[in-house]
């Protein structure tokens, strides 16, 4: 758990109105909140507000996770996000609202919004592919799949951490030079990478060996959260030959606290890029399931503050080959359903520019890398706004030193 942070009360307007799940050094026990600028409003204690609101289950914002209320239909997430609207519009001091349910930013320590049951992270950027491929092999190309169905893989949901965690460096095997061609050694990685990603928690769930069209898939998405999913290149490059990832990319996995909701999104709608093949009917998606949120990556130095960053990256939802809607649609074509809960991450979110590698991997495709790996105690700030008072927050975590293998 972790504190969020100041500075992004911009992001925090009455048309975001996010969900996460808080708790304070006087009530340890952590129940659902959202939040309005700086402020963090626990739900429970607007039961009098929220109680006429048909079909809220009972005392479904006193829960340590948000799966329960994921998971009701959606006019019911809508009816509470319009009555929370309603009560901020008329007193925005928020000072009329019941005692005890406001508390500031700084006194809450924010937790997992949800249980992960299933985790799975795509690889939806035709420009990230492109430029993994250059600085892995010397030249652009992209998987013979690519152009034809979002690819991913399954990540371990152990892994999941809320920002503010640390995040350790891995242990493991890789090569000591040039990959084939020298020796096979054990410690701790040397090419540590961030991936700028969004993810989507699914809300209304799927039965096994049933199936969703993209252009229905919105309906099961409870709302978005920024992900970085940490990469350690030199396993990871090890490791998939041929399977894998596996322990290159299970060190850690940082979402942020707030869940972005797909009506807060609505707004925020545009169209994806142009398909170069003929794609299956069931990733035929609306042709407004582009996501318009403008991100960016910050690392800090050793022993300074998060907010003292270089901007290392922006980049946009929107310039993904594949949407999130066509994503839920492909995982679920196999018949293994989705249950609520479920994460869904884009994969690396990248553009065409020098400034817009959504990880640190990509700049090895020049022969001049602007900047090496991750170096211990580097902190990495992953930031994404929509406009309009709609953003994600922060995204941050600190790169720890690997721990020494005891035997």
């Amino acid at each position: 758990m972790s504190s969020p942070f100041r500075g992004y009360s911009s992001h925090f307007g009455i048309h975001n109105i996010p969900f996460g799940i808080a708790s304070t050094s006087s009530n340890s026990t952590s129940a659902v909140v959202t939040r309005y600028r700086d402020n963090v409003i626990f739900l429970q204690k607007l039961q009098d507000h929220l109680q006429d609101i048909a079909n809220l289950p009972d005392n479904v914002f006193s829960k340590t996770s948000l799966n329960e209320f994921a998971a009701v239909p959606r006019s019911v997430q809508q009816a509470v996000r319009r009555k929370l609207q309603e009560l901020i519009a008329k007193d925005e001091s928020l000072q009329s609202l019941p005692p005890g349910s406001v508390k500031d930013i700084d006194a809450v320590s924010m937790h997992l919004p949800v249980e992960v049951g299933d985790f799975t992270d795509f690889s939806s950027s035709s420009d990230h592919v492109q430029n993994a491929s250059e600085a892995m092999t010397g030249q652009r190309s992209v998987p013979p799949s690519f152009y034809h169905q979002p690819v991913g893989y399954a990540g371990r949901c152990s892994s999941l951490d809320i920002s503010g965690t640390p995040v350790e460096r891995p242990l493991g095997h890789f090569f000591e030079g040039k990959p084939g061609q020298s020796k096979v050694i054990f410690g701790p990685c040397k090419r540590m990478d961030y991936e700028l990603e969004v993810g989507a928690i699914i809300g209304k769930p799927l039965p096994r060996n049933q199936r969703v069209l993209a252009s229905q898939a919105d309906e099961h998405v409870f709302g978005y959260v920024l992900v970085n999913d940490w990469s350690a290149r030199d396993i990871q490059r090890f490791e998939m030959a041929p399977l894998g990832p596996l322990n290159g990319k299970n060190a850690g996995t940082t979402i942020s606290p707030w869940v972005i909701t797909s009506d807060a999104m609505s707004a925020f709608r545009t169209q994806a890029p142009p398909r170069k093949h003929d794609i299956q009917p069931h990733l035929v998606d609306s042709g407004k399931d582009g996501l318009d949120i403008k991100l960016e990556v910050y690392v800090s130095p050793p022993g300074a503050k998060a907010s003292e960053g270089k901007v290392w990256c922006t980049s946009n939802v929107s310039w993904m080959y594949w949407t999130i809607a066509q994503c839920v649609a492909h995982q679920a074509i196999g018949g293994c359903g989705l249950r609520t809960g479920d994460l869904l991450a884009t994969g690396t979110v990248s553009g065409d520019g020098d400034d817009e590698h959504g990880c640190i991997m990509e700049y090895y495709a020049s022969e001049t890398p602007r900047r090496g790996y991750l170096e211990d105690n580097e902190t990495v700030t992953l930031t994404g706004y929509c406009g309009e008072g709609v953003g994600f927050g922060e995204c941050v975590a600190t790169l720890k030193p690997a721990q020494e293998l005891e035997i």
